[in-house]
């Protein structure tokens, strides 16, 4: 029996595919740059990973499919239009690709997302069993068309429309599996689910049941907000093939010392303890980003690729998943991390910054809501000021204090840490939560819209 399952990285909205083909081998759709959780599962069940394939020069992280052909000597398929220099088997729109046991992946041109774009049909015996869509079509939604270029952003909305409509003979009752979901900057907004059946979209999916080419255009090119930047270079990245790891690398542990001439030369040190600690106590000019699943999202964002990172890390901090985050984005410039964390640098006699967390009482007159602006217009507190955390350091400075606020704390000390390394803010606290936290602290009902 054919099975499918997902693996879904809730912080980058990557959802990723294994194919049990029924035979003791196994494919894989879109992994990640270190599909250890597959991998893992095909040697519980004693599958061996025969296949993988892309659907796209992905954006959003650094593709596996490269990492299995040379650990496993897994088949690579890839459009041709990607024009991949990795190893692969470049495939076109309609071949059909025989994997064993009565299996056949069949690529369906589907360009929009990107100008390379291809979906597969899984068919089992003559049956179609699966549609994986990448990112053409998604739960609720349908891919942005802007992360080649703003001057494709329209001619490849004109494409998706009419690849969306390579669909339209497929049954209702053909399951959907989209790489793309939930926590995606690659989509327009859509739903929280992960896979979906053509049946429903047709039923539910706003986008895809507009009629006019020109409205769907309209409609899908104002849904955009913003999107990373690290979306502008890994399309390239993955198509020259990235740097290949059999694990992941260890930290480096270097002291106070070691750590003070890095930085000195240009180091960045980012801090993955929780706001509090970072609060609490850090290394002037460091960054907190707190480790969470979108740890990833805003390294890439944030940081420069080529400036060196040094991190601070406590104890409990998972070590590896820090390096994973970083090098499925394409960090690879990670020189370690201060051994022995905060306390080795305040041993030493080094000094400190503390940035205040606040509830509703310590608030300054002037709040920044550093949340994406889709979750701003949901709810915020009145006269808070809208600047996405992306856009921080660039803004001017208001006089007098300020407090940043997003929907937890997180953001929004990385924000202030953004804010006091600039240098142009002398009074940066954070609130403790967001805006439900402090409606529910005063009283005052949110507002609502731009």
């Amino acid at each position: 029996m054919v099975q499918i399952v997902n693996f879904a990285d809730e912080g980058l909205g990557h959802s990723s595919f294994l194919i049990d083909l029924g035979d003791g081998s196994a494919a894989v759709i879109d992994p990640p740059r270190f599909p250890i959780a597959h991998e893992a599962l095909a040697n519980r069940e004693g599958l061996r990973l025969v296949w993988t394939a892309d659907t796209h020069s992905h954006a959003d992280y650094v593709t596996g499919s490269p990492g299995l052909t040379a650990r496993l000597g897994a088949t690579f398929l890839a459009p041709d239009a990607s024009q991949l220099d990795s190893l692969h088997d470049a495939v076109t729109d309609g071949q059909r690709v025989e994997l064993g046991n009565g299996c056949c992946l069949v690529p369906v041109a589907t360009p929009g997302h990107t100008p390379d774009h291809h979906s597969y049909l899984l068919e089992h015996d003559g049956e179609l069993i699966a549609l994986f869509t990448g990112g053409s079509l998604m739960v609720g939604a349908v891919g942005r068309t802007d992360l080649a270029g703003a001057d494709l952003a329209e001619p490849l909305a004109h494409q998706m429309f009419h690849s969306l409509h390579r669909f339209d003979d497929l049954p209702d009752d053909l399951a959907v599996y989209p790489t793309h979901g939930a926590g995606s900057f690659c989509s327009a907004p859509g739903s929280t689910e992960r896979t979906t059946t053509l049946g429903q979209e047709r039923a539910t999916n706003l986008l895809l049941s507009i009629g006019s080419e020109d409205e769907f255009v309209d409609r899908l090119l104002e849904g955009f907000g913003t999107f990373p930047s690290y979306f502008l270079r890994l399309p390239e990245l993955n198509r020259r093939g990235p740097t290949l790891f059999d694990t992941i690398p260890a930290l480096d542990r270097l002291n106070s010392d070691t750590v003070a001439q890095h930085v000195a030369d240009g180091a960045l040190v980012v801090d993955v303890r929780t706001m509090a600690d970072f609060g609490t106590g850090h290394l002037p000019g460091s960054l907190s980003n707190t480790l969470r699943p979108v740890f990833a999202s805003w390294v890439g964002w944030l940081t420069n690729p080529d400036r060196p990172l040094i991190f601070i890390l406590d104890e409990e901090n998972d070590r590896a998943d820090v390096v994973r985050q970083c090098l499925d984005v394409g960090h690879e410039n990670l020189l370690g991390e201060l051994d022995g964390g905060i306390d080795t640098w305040t041993a030493a006699g080094r000094p400190t910054v503390t940035i205040d967390v606040v509830d509703t009482h310590g608030m300054a007159p002037t709040v920044i809501d550093v949340r994406q602006h889709n979750e701003y217009i949901t709810g915020h507190i009145p006269g808070a000021i809208n600047v996405e955390l992306a856009a921080v350091a660039n803004i001017t400075s208001p006089t007098g204090p300020v407090t940043v606020m997003c929907g937890h704390g997180e953001r929004a000390m990385t924000a202030a840490s953004l804010l006091n390394n600039s240098g142009d803010y002398s009074e940066v606290s954070v609130f403790d939560g967001g805006p439900d936290t402090w409606s529910t602290a005063t009283g005052v009902d949110l507002e609502v819209g731009p």
